[in-house]
């Protein structure tokens, strides 16, 4: 039996995260990985080629490539192997453009596929309704990278993605339009750099039902680290941000620059500002969203966080 086929086989029903690892459905898989470490002549596992088959021991060398052997609505799943990488190098140079394909980076910290953005327009577009992508490293190699993921589809999911500034710093991190709706972005990290150069970590267009939960974000936000522009949001939600830490004196975690955003913001959010002075109250701004506590709050190394202190509902 082929070693694919017997991996297929003997994986059924085992998952990283709910993803599961072989799928069980009538999709395809393909896998990626230019790594010369996944390479193994004695089982015949060869070096990432695009004339390959896309198998395990024969996988294509780009994730773009991939995407063009995936068919929309069969529920592909493109798996990415440990230590591969990738530059992307211009607007659209990967565009997951078919619905219902998943891709799921492997490998764990600085072995996850990793794709470096060397031009201040490189995208990854993510214009097909139901995809999702999961564990990749997004790092920015030249300063000023105006958007690296943009999101223009509907049911999307990024889960658990790790933007890095390398080179200077991201404009925005991931920016949606307005048919974005119901995008899920779970367990994300954005790892700013310190100085100025960033406008916000998320940057939100319009769209209804977003959900947003963090695990690390970081930055030098000039406007905030979540930023809803241009057009409002409804039914936003933002919870669960383990880490939040802005060095900019602007100190904004949430901004709703259009006043008419609607959503839920909280429970369990951490908060750590730049400056000592009175902007508790200020860390989120948006007078239609409601606040659900615990959203803690501090302003300086030696203090202990206080509580958001916006008005609270009473029993009048």
């Amino acid at each position: 039996m082929a070693l694919s086929n017997f991996a297929a086989g003997f994986a059924q029903g085992i998952s990283i995260r709910g993803v599961p690892l072989i799928q069980t459905h009538p999709g395809r898989a393909f896998w990626v990985g230019s790594a010369a470490a996944n390479v193994d002549a004695s089982q015949g596992i060869m070096q990432g080629s695009d004339s390959n088959k896309g198998t395990f021991q024969r996988p294509f060398a780009t994730l773009a490539y991939a995407i063009t052997q995936c068919v929309a609505g069969r529920g592909d799943i493109i798996f990415i192997k440990p230590g591969h990488t990738e530059t992307v190098a211009s607007a659209g140079a990967i565009t997951l453009n078919k619905s219902g394909v998943a891709v799921v980076g492997l490998g764990l910290g600085s072995l996850r596929p990793t794709f470096s953005f060397t031009a201040t327009a490189s995208t990854i577009t993510v214009s097909g309704a139901n995809t999702s992508l999961k564990n990749l490293l997004l790092t920015g190699d030249i300063d000023a990278v105006v958007s690296p993921i943009v999101v223009s589809a509907a049911d999307v999911v990024l889960d658990s993605l790790t933007l890095r500034d390398v080179t200077g710093q991201m404009t925005d991190g991931i920016l949606t339009t307005a048919g974005a709706s119901r995008l899920k972005i779970t367990r994300h990290r954005h790892e700013g750099d310190t100085a100025a150069g960033t406008n916000a970590a998320i940057a939100i267009v319009g769209g209804d039902k977003i959900d947003i939960d963090i695990e690390y974000m970081q930055g030098n936000f000039a406007v905030a680290g979540i930023d809803v522009r241009t057009t409002a949001t409804t039914n936003l939600s933002v919870h669960d941000v383990d880490h939040f830490r802005t060095h900019n004196s602007v100190d904004l975690f949430l901004k709703d620059t259009i006043t008419a955003s609607t959503g839920q913001v909280g429970p369990y959010i951490n908060l750590r500002l730049q400056d000592n002075a009175a902007n508790i109250t200020e860390a989120c701004t948006g007078a239609t969203f409601v606040y659900m506590q615990p959203i803690n709050i501090v302003n300086l190394a030696g203090e202990a966080s206080m509580q958001t202190n916006i008005t609270a509902s009473t029993d009048a």
